[in-house]
């Protein structure tokens, strides 16, 4: 790689950085080529430059944000046994997300998509990637469950993923409600988890209800 183009790296990197910064602590109505720049030490024009408008740098801020994230936890994700330690990671996520600000962040893209166009296929897709591990996880360990063949890890993906946005949207007006719905998530894992425990032949009779049932 050039000198120069290190250096054109380097300023997109601080921008998207800037970007993401702006976001979180100043909300998307006040998030400007001006305040962008100024959180990311650059001029403003380089702005247009190297993304061509604001809403394309936000667009790109977001993609490469949703990235970051979910490459920290990956490997974590990657090790998950079962339903229960998915929603146990999932809570945990949650919880050094929040204290990042990327909570917040989160809720300034998705509010910013309903008026900013360019944003929803950015935003849908850093919600895709988060969506890809955990459809990962869940079919590998349904896989060796009574639910294994009645489960779309797809579209229970997809569920999972919009209950966590809900809850941390709702957690910035009702805390202790958003933590109880957690809750709930854990004991529904339990649930699956006790069921997992059944012997050989307790479990030959849940498939064999499921079987009856998805018939009707």
């Amino acid at each position: 790689m050039s000198p120069e183009t290190a250096k054109a790296q380097e300023t997109k990197t601080k921008l998207l950085e800037g970007a993401l910064r702006t976001l979180t602590e100043q909300g998307i109505a006040k998030t400007s080529a001006r305040t962008v720049a100024s959180a990311a030490g650059v001029n403003q024009a380089l702005v247009f430059y190297h993304f061509g408008s604001v809403d394309e740098l936000l667009a790109a801020a977001c993609r490469y944000g949703a990235e970051k994230a979910v490459d920290r936890y990956r490997a974590r994700l990657a090790a998950v046994g079962s339903l229960a330690e998915l929603l146990a990671v999932g809570r945990e996520i949650h919880e050094q997300e929040r204290a990042g600000g990327h909570v917040a962040l989160l809720g300034q893209l998705l509010a910013g998509a309903q008026t900013h166009e360019s944003l929803r296929p950015a935003t849908a897709a850093g919600l895709d990637l988060w969506i890809t591990e955990i459809e990962k996880v869940l079919r590998r360990v349904l896989a060796t469950t009574p639910f294994g063949e009645f489960t779309d890890p797809a579209g229970l993906a997809r569920a999972l993923a919009a209950s966590f946005v809900g809850i941390e949207l709702y957690e910035g007006v009702d805390e202790a409600s958003a933590h109880a719905a957690l809750d709930a998530l854990e004991q529904l894992a339990a649930l699956v988890a006790a069921l997992e425990e059944l012997g050989p032949v307790a479990q030959r009779a849940v498939r064999h209800h499921l079987r009856r049932t998805s018939r009707r």
